[in-house]
C-alpha cells in the first residue's frame, strides 16, 4: 500500500496526518508513506522526527487584499500544482490524504485528476477554506465534530471520526513525575501550570506570561511554557532586556515546542491554552477537568 499525506504549517494539521500514518503502519507495516508539505512549516521538524519522508512544494494561503506579495504567492502556488502532480505520478499512491490547510489544494487536485481515491480530514467544527473548496472533488471527508457536516453539504461522503492524535493513554507514576520535575528543574512540592497557545504560540498568552514572570507573580505555582518556535526568539530578547535569562528562571521552564505533550499534560495541575480542536481532543484524552471561558483561551 502506498500513501501520500498532505500536511503543512501548524501541528493542528501535521499531527493528525502523523496519527493517520502511524495507524496505517500499525495495520500494514509494509505500507509506504510520504508526506507533502512546504519548506517553511513545522512539518520540516515533525515529519522527519516521526520517521517519515517529506517532499516539499510551493504553497501559500491567499489574502483577500490586492498586493504584489499576494500576486507572487498565487504564482508560486500555481507552480506547486505541477510539483504535486509530478510527485503523485512518480510515487503512484493508492490513496491521497489531506489534513487541512492550503497544501491540500495542489495535492488533492493531483490525486483527483489521476483518478486516485482521495480523503480529507477536518478537525475543526467550522471547516477551513481548503476543505470547503475541495469538498466536491474528494471521495470522503472525515470530520472531528458533528457540526462540521452541515457546512459540507456538497461533499459526496462525510464521516464523523473525531480528531486523530498521537496520545497513547500514558499515565505517569509518582516516581516518573518526580523525575520529570527534576529534568525540568522544577520543585516537587508546588503545583505546575502548563501554558501554550498551539504549535505557533499565542501572543495574548505569551504577553500575559511575560508580565507574570517580569513581576514575579507566580510565587504559589510553577510554569511550563511552550511559546512557539518564532515567538520564543522574541520572548528571549524581551526577557534579556529585563536582565532575565530565559534558560535560568527559578520555577519556570520555557521551550519553543513540547514534543512529549501527553507526558507534560499528565504532569501539569492546570492547563492554560487556546481552544484549538487538537488541544481540546488531547486535553479530553488526558482526562483533565476543563472550564470554557467566552474568549479564545481555554483553561483546564
Amino acid at each position: 500500500m502506498k500513501v501520500i499525506i498532505a500536511a503543512a504549517g501548524t501541528a493542528g494539521h501535521i499531527n493528525p496526518g502523523l496519527s493517520i500514518a502511524n495507524k496505517i503502519k500499525e495495520k500494514n507495516k509494509d505500507a509506504e508513506i510520504i508526506f507533502i508539505g512546504t519548506n517553511r512549516g513545522l512539518e520540516n521538524d515533525l515529519v522527519p522526527r516521526s520517521g517519515y519522508k517529506l517532499k516539499t512544494i510551493e504553497a501559500y494561503g491567499f489574502s483577500k487584499s490586492i498586493s504584489i506579495t499576494n500576486f507572487k504567492n498565487i504564482i508560486k502556488t500555481m507552480k506547486g500544482f505541477s510539483q504535486a502532480k509530478k510527485i503523485v505520478e512518480e510515487f503512484k499512491p493508492d490513496i491521497v490524504i489531506g489534513t487541512g490547510g492550503y497544501i491540500c489544494g495542489a495535492v488533492i487536485t493531483a490525486g483527483h485528476k489521476n483518478k486516485i481515491p482521495t480523503l480529507l480530514h477536518e478537525s475543526n467544527a467550522y471547516p477551513g477554506l481548503a476543505i470547503r473548496m475541495l469538498s466536491k472533488k474528494v471521495d470522503t471527508i472525515l470530520v472531528g465534530f458533528e457540526e462540521a457536516k452541515e457546512k459540507l453539504s456538497k461533499a459526496k461522503n462525510v464521516v464523523v471520526t473525531g480528531t486523530p492524535t498521537k496520545m497513547k493513554g500514558i499515565k505517569l507514576t509518582e516516581e516518573q513525575k518526580v523525575q520529570m520535575r527534576l529534568s525540568l528543574n522544577l520543585k516537587d512540592n508546588m503545583p505546575i501550570v502548563l501554558a501554550f497557545g498551539g504549535s505557533q504560540g499565542a501572543r495574548v498568552i505569551n504577553n500575559a506570561l511575560i508580565d507574570i514572570i517580569k513581576n514575579k507573580k507566580y510565587s504559589n505555582f510553577q510554569i511550563i511554557w511552550a511559546a512557539g518556535p518564532e515567538q520564543y526568539k522574541i520572548i528571549k530578547g524581551k526577557l534579556e532586556h529585563e536582565n532575565i535569562n530565559i534558560d535560568n528562571i527559578d520555577g519556570v521552564k520555557i521551550v519553543p515546542y513540547i514534543y512529549n505533550m501527553e507526558e507534560v499534560m499528565n504532569l501539569a495541575d492546570v492547563i492554560v491554552s487556546r481552544s484549538g480542536a487538537m488541544t481540546l481532543t488531547e486535553i479530553a484524552l488526558a482526562r483533565k477537568t476543563c472550564n470554557i471561558y467566552p474568549t479564545t483561551k481555554y483553561v483546564c
